[in-house]
């Protein structure tokens, strides 16, 4: 038998209130911020062994995806996010053509790249962590 496994957590909020949506977009906003202090951690943290390093490509792999972790997935998220809250609040202003089965589609679909980031990010976590033991 194939079956899916779902998250009930993600059934639930799914079906909540807007505003119970609202305060889930906020938190995801304070984790960027909250994961935007840990890459400045790993960063400085991987350059003060830069001079001792420098022709090793692990080291430079690590960087090569703190620049990419950084630049490309917590700005888009980011701006996503904003502009999810942007369009609660032409929902809540009751602008035309729009309803909050949109806005909950796209906040499934927000969620589900929150996960996947948080999961990815956790296994990059490992990795500066096994090489900063190994300094």
């Amino acid at each position: 038998m194939n079956t899916a496994t779902s998250n009930p957590k993600t059934q639930y909020l799914l079906g909540a209130g807007l505003d119970v949506l609202h305060f889930e977009s906020r938190e995801w906003l304070d984790t960027i911020g909250f994961w935007k202090d840990e890459i400045r951690f790993f960063s400085d943290l991987l350059k003060k062994k830069e001079a001792s390093e420098k022709n090793n490509s692990e080291y430079e792999s690590m960087l090569k995806n703190l620049d990419k972790i950084h630049t490309d997935l917590f700005n888009d998220l980011r701006e996503s996010i904003v502009e999810h809250e942007q369009l609660l609040s032409k929902i809540e202003l009751r602008e035309k053509g729009l309803s909050d089965n949109n806005y909950r589609e796209k906040h499934r679909h927000l969620l589900s790249r929150m996960n996947t980031f948080t999961n990815d990010f956790k296994s990059f976590k490992r990795i500066v962590f096994d090489y900063a033991k190994g300094l």
